[in-house]
């Protein structure tokens, strides 16, 4: 028997095992599309044996993406696009699901290996959105100060993406509230230095993120599970902390969150991060035990035996693989047999390699 091969029914959604694949940006679509990368990249996870393939983070409209290079979700066609992974996704007994997302201040940038900082509009970038007009470092876009018509709009954005997502064959949808992007943003008081409702107090940083999930929560199905992925703290004194991230687990399940994924940082430049094998788990475990709420773990999850542990001894309810399922898309059929599990549904056409 092993906790790590259980499965786990959220909502009406059941997901084989506790292995899911992070949102990773690809920085390879065109237009906010696609393409075949995508399909590959998340196919062959999805092959390998996870019981949840997350796409990487998905703008909802063209100012929300980190990069010209990133996806988007931001029209039909684009939704369309992602049928034909979502639909191998399924036939492969996982669960295809998508991070929705808006980068804020920390849009219009190069990609990693196109550049650094920021895009200029004369060469494809665009003006950046924030909820206070202050840049996250020197060469990052200098964000303009949301309106509230900017901020009810962006609202729209979220609902219209959550159901082209749905359109799209996704059965699991992530806000993504960390790393610094736009929700974090309004969370943080080192980044949002707002005087009306959406800001000064705890509960008015929060409300940004809240009436995103409720306005989302609204529009898809009762039975389909809404995660969040926040990060438990900005690593600085002044910032965002753990005690609030529980705080703000609590009230965004009262709206009908049913996961929070706990990563971290982001939201600060040179920020000293002590980085190490499962470093934010505890992060999951606390906001777990007191907020009352399922968690996934993230953060340098490498063996078969560190997963086994996180869950067997209810630290999480998934673990969250990222830079370990670049190395090995199969990881979870190498995980299984480490663990000595004997998979049913191990892939037909490699099993001659069993």
């Amino acid at each position: 028997m092993s906790n790590l091969f259980s499965s786990i029914k959220i909502k009406q959604v059941e997901l084989k095992n506790r292995i899911v694949v992070s949102p990773m940006c690809q920085y390879s679509s065109i237009n906010g599309f696609p393409t075949d990368w995508h399909l590959v990249h998340l196919g062959s996870r999805a092959v390998g044996g996870a019981s949840l393939v997350f796409t990487e983070a998905t703008a909802v409209s063209p100012e929300g993406r980190i990069s010209p290079d990133d996806a988007g979700i931001w029209n039909d066609e684009q939704a369309n696009a992602y049928k034909r992974i979502t639909s191998f996704i399924k036939l492969q007994k996982s669960i295809p699901g998508i991070q929705l997302a808006h980068a804020g201040r920390k849009a219009s940038t190069f990609s990693p290996w196109k550049g650094n900082g920021k895009v200029n509009i004369e060469s494809g970038g665009w003006q950046t959105l924030a909820p206070s007009a202050l840049p996250f470092a020197d060469n990052f876009p200098d964000p303009k100060e949301m309106s509230e018509n900017d901020i009810k709009l962006i609202f729209d954005q979220f609902v219209q993406a959550a159901k082209r997502s749905m359109d799209a064959g996704f059965e699991i949808i992530e806000l993504h509230m960390a790393h610094g992007y736009l929700v974090h943003e309004f969370l943080s008081p080192i980044s949002n230095h707002r005087k009306d409702m959406y800001g000064g107090s705890l509960e008015n940083r929060c409300r940004f993120a809240i009436d995103v999930a409720k306005s989302v929560r609204e529009v898809i199905p009762d039975s389909m599970p809404l995660f969040v992925r926040i990060s438990s703290t900005d690593w600085i004194e002044g910032g965002w902390d753990i005690d609030q991230s529980v705080q703000l687990a609590k009230w965004l399940k009262g709206v009908g969150v049913d996961l929070i994924d706990c990563s971290s940082g982001g939201n600060i430049a040179k920020v000293k991060i002590p980085v190490a094998s499962g470093y934010q788990i505890p992060f999951a475990q606390r906001i777990k035990e007191e907020a009352n709420i399922l968690t996934g773990g993230v953060g340098l999850i490498t063996s078969a035996e560190q997963a086994e542990q996180i869950i067997v001894t209810g630290q999480a309810d998934l673990v969250f693989l990222a830079r370990e399922m670049l190395r090995d898309p199969y990881w979870a059929l190498h995980a299984a047999k480490k663990l000595n599990i004997d998979l049913e549904d191990f892939p037909e056409q490699y099993l001659r390699a069993k």
